[in-house]
């Protein structure tokens, strides 16, 4: 994959993503917009768990791997 980094996350590290993302979720469904995004990602995580997370650069698609 051309334009990614890996970055390589600990189970502690995982926690404070989701928890930031759920922060963000919150803040988008008082200000009434859409979450879809955000939860797509948080599934993401949660599913691929703390291993490698694959970050993309500007404007390429991000992606995770195990």
């Amino acid at each position: 994959m051309r334009g990614t980094r890996k970055l390589e996350i600990d189970e502690y590290e995982q926690g404070i993503l989701i928890n930031a993302l759920n922060l963000f979720r919150n803040k988008q469904i008082r200000e009434q917009r859409p979450t879809d995004p955000i939860d797509d990602l948080i599934m993401k995580i949660i599913e691929h768990g703390p291993r490698n997370l694959m970050v993309a650069e500007r404007g390429e698609s991000y992606e995770y791997a195990r």
